[in-house]
């Protein structure tokens, strides 16, 4: 049942990592600050991401207090915030804080989105983003409240898609992804797409919309098809028998940041991530190279795809890869490249229902179902001749 989980609550959840107010056994602390997973604050407050910024800052500030104990006496006036972004499922604020030494810290408060735990496997997040950041993704995670988390503040910039096909920018984001999928999370290590997958076609199915309009371009929908096309996908991938990694699972450009000074890229945003397959993660990504306005003529070529996976292959020497490896990837990603397409239209269908965020999620869902289409032929041709035997030319 994932997030939904009748009950579930992040901060009991994590109450084992709690130092504020109490803590976990000492020997399972120990045990998580020995593998470079540090104890996490957690707070049982909660925000309501509706309000104005100027009602929701003494809030902030007293959810501060409560997680970091060294500010509890700070003057509120030492407190200031920002709106960073307020995103498809998030808002983000920089707090920025006073202290009594006189250095200045910054950090970030994200607030959850209302109703994203339809889409959003939150346990899940909150299990994987302290091992990752152990092992040097993202922002460092600071502390936990009933409908958001607090992470470390990155003084970076997000990237846009057009950044993502920059050569060297590009060979960057591969070696960075072949070391995030080389960290291992705790607990089952099966591959969860199909499993989201159908979940997401379930609660499609059913929806109701009140908007006359939108109804009626609902109902042209066939689930039927989609589920028969869910099971051809998923028949030809497994063929393929794909390498299973933990996955980033949504690496657009608002998800990188880079430090253009420092050279230093940053992989953000882990909530979609789990157990999935490495040509999903990487077809995925280069789905995203369409931006904003879903332009996939942006899909890479075949060279670029290579340059890209030759960088991830071997991040330490990308012209001694195999052609054979380069041939696997390659039809792995171009496979893997319509389940992307069908996930995101199947979330686009939930979101167009529950969620508050003025975009028209019914007419991305056609947009990413059409494209599935437009792609099929290609690419299940392509799967096919290469597992007969034919090569891909």
């Amino acid at each position: 049942m994932g997030a939904e989980e009748k009950g579930w609550n992040p901060v009991a959840a994590m109450e084992e990592e709690r130092e504020v107010g109490g803590g976990a056994p000492e020997e399972r602390r120990k045990e998580k600050e020995k593998n470079g997973v540090p104890s996490i604050p957690s707070s049982t407050k909660e925000i309501d991401i509706s309000l104005p910024l100027p009602e929701m800052k003494p809030l902030i500030i007293d959810l501060c207090k409560d997680l970091f104990r060294k500010w509890s006496s700070l003057d509120n006036s030492c407190f200031s915030m920002e709106t960073v972004s307020g995103g498809i499922t998030n808002l983000l604020l920089k707090v920025s804080v006073k202290e009594e030494s006189g250095n200045d810290v910054s950090l970030t408060v994200r607030l959850y989105g209302p109703n994203t735990d339809l889409v959003i496997d939150r346990k899940r997040e909150l299990l994987a983003i302290p091992y990752l950041s152990a092992a040097g993704f993202g922002a460092k995670l600071l502390g936990i409240f009933k409908n958001g988390i607090i992470q470390s503040f990155i003084n970076a910039r997000t990237l846009s898609p057009s950044d993502m096909s920059n050569p060297k920018i590009a060979a960057e984001i591969a070696k960075q992804l072949y070391k995030f999928h080389q960290v291992d999370i705790p607990g089952s290590s099966e591959a969860q797409l199909w499993n989201d997958v159908f979940k997401f076609l379930e609660k499609a199915a059913v929806l109701q919309f009140d908007d006359n309009e939108k109804q009626a371009k609902y109902e042209t929908i066939s689930f039927k098809e989609i589920c028969n096309e869910i099971i051809a996908l998923k028949e030809l991938t497994d063929l393929l028998n794909a390498p299973v990694v933990f996955a980033h699972n949504d690496l657009l450009s608002g998800n990188l940041m880079l430090n253009d000074e420092e050279g230093k890229l940053y992989f953000i945003d882990f909530e979609y991530g789990s157990y999935s397959y490495r040509g999903y993660d990487v077809a995925n990504h280069f789905n995203e190279y369409a931006g904003f306005d879903c332009d996939y003529s942006l899909y890479p070529e075949k060279n670029a795809q290579y340059h890209f996976f030759r960088n991830y292959l071997r991040p330490d020497r990308p012209h001694e890869v195999p052609d054979k490896d380069l041939e696997a990837l390659y039809i792995e990603t171009n496979t893997f490249r319509l389940a992307s397409h069908i996930y995101w239209a199947l979330w686009a269908l939930i979101q167009a229902q529950v969620s508050p965020i003025d975009f028209d999620y019914l007419d991305y869902f056609f947009l990413r179902y059409n494209e599935y289409k437009k792609q099929k032929e290609a690419c299940f041709s392509l799967a096919q001749k290469y597992l007969s035997g034919s090569g891909i030319g």
